[in-house]
């Protein structure tokens, strides 16, 4: 059935899909169709269950189909699909996460991560009347023309240097920096330090797998921001709720200006926001002048899942991210010793519940130019043994591995099993 569902999709879908991570472009097989999911085991199409780490690329933190979000959904959808207007739920979920999160005075509500970060965007760039933006080689923060530049994720994974169909007047205002790299971005600032209107990053990086920035790298930011009158915006789509309850803003001394988020917030479903201090948000439209409007933001569907889920973390803060912490060292600890048994090189970044292993000769990996090094050849051969045993990974060196309160230690060491055969094939 995964064969034939993904034949006849190619007729309908551009490559099959609606997402290119999902192809499984370069890893020699069909993508598995999936049919459901509970907890961390999914089921395809085929019948075949899969120990899900990918959990929809990060939102599933509680698991699939979790019995708290889905009743909230169905009680939610018995009374409210979509109304366009105010609802008690968005003002409880902006509530939540203006007085949970760190660094956010306002919030607003949209679609997706891509909608986050690219109205963050044209809301800094309103702020400072600057056009120009400076992002990092390797981050991804969605496919806004702006950002498709060494983009990192299916750009890197496929291949592509940017894409078709962005026009160069769009991509000038984009300055590349080098993650990580102090003396790099200080250059870019003494250069064009009164035309920079903001600098996003992934404080935590997620799409050239998972890559914490350095706090003196940060601290760097913050002070070339500061001192050139430009915005720091934190992408923490993947890292909310994920590098730690707070996200990846409570892991640095330095704060942004603004903030966005997504995956985790909507418990599921399509969600996003963007937040940061009281005076900036103020510039959007209906106060200010930076329009930016969504008929679906806010929906009450989409809110009841998210607060269900948001709701539950925090009132199992301190026993869930314990768990993710305690399984996550489990099998870093496991990776590495087995790795070294068998003389297979690796570098295994964990922050909270991401987490990437490197098929690299490098012993720590925290820049682009050593992501770009790694073993493609060998991460291919572990990808295909590991879908055949059973686990859902990501079909790419680039992307993050999610934790979930549902694995337990069992499911590590089923990993670890597996992991380990893949080691001793490779060493023979």
């Amino acid at each position: 059935m995964n064969l034939e569902i993904f034949n006849q999709s190619k007729e309908y879908m551009p490559g099959g899909v609606n997402s290119p991570v999902r192809s499984f472009n370069g890893m020699g097989i069909t993508p598995k169709v999936i049919k459901k999911g509970h907890g961390v085991i999914i089921e395809d199409e085929d019948g075949k269950e899969y120990i899900d780490f990918v959990l929809a690329w990060g939102p599933m933190i509680l698991g699939h189909c979790d019995e708290d979000v889905v009743k909230a959904i169905c009680e939610c959808a018995k009374d409210a699909l979509a109304f366009g207007a105010p609802t008690k739920g968005e003002l409880d979920l902006a509530k939540f996460l203006c007085e949970e999160m760190p660094n956010v005075d306002m919030i607003r509500m949209v679609n997706s991560g891509t909608e986050a970060t690219m109205s963050a965007i044209k809301l800094a760039r309103g702020w400072t009347k600057r056009d120009k933006i400076v992002k990092f080689a390797g981050c991804y923060h969605g496919h806004f023309d702006g950002f498709l530049i060494e983009a990192g994720s299916g750009v890197l994974t496929d291949g592509i240097a940017g894409s078709l169909g962005v026009p160069k007047d769009i991509v000038k205002n984009t300055i590349i920096a080098r993650y990580n790299d102090e003396e790099n971005i200080k250059e870019i600032f003494n250069k064009y330090g009164n035309e920079i209107a903001c600098v996003i990053i992934e404080p935590v990086a997620g799409n050239m797998g998972v890559m914490k920035s350095k706090e003196s790298f940060m601290k760097t930011l913050r002070e070339e921001c500061d001192k050139n009158g430009s915005l720091l915006i934190f992408d923490e789509v993947m890292s909310g709720f994920r590098a730690s309850y707070q996200g990846a803003s409570a892991l640095f001394k330095e704060k942004p200006d603004l903030i966005t988020y997504a995956k985790v917030i909507g418990g599921g479903l399509p969600c996003g926001a963007y937040g940061g201090r009281r005076e900036i948000m103020e510039m959007l439209a209906p106060l200010g002048g930076v329009y930016q409007a969504g008929t679906m933001s806010g929906n009450p569907v989409v809110v009841s899942a998210g607060l269900a889920t948001l709701n539950k973390l925090k009132e199992n803060k301190e026993k869930y991210y314990n768990h993710i912490e305690e399984v996550g060292k489990i099998l870093v600890d496991g990776v590495k010793e087995i790795s070294k048994k068998y003389g297979i090189n690796v570098a295994f970044n964990r922050v909270g519940g991401m987490m990437t292993i490197f098929f690299s000769d490098d012993e720590v990996v925290d820049s682009y130019e050593k992501v770009k090094k790694c073993d493609g050849e060998r991460f291919k051969r572990y990808f295909l043994h590991m879908i055949e045993k059973g686990f859902n990974i990501p079909p790419s060196q680039f992307e993050a591995l999610f934790l979930s309160v549902y694995h337990n230690k069992e499911h590590i060491e089923k990993f670890l099993k597996a992991y380990e055969e893949f080691c001793i094939k490779e060493s023979n």
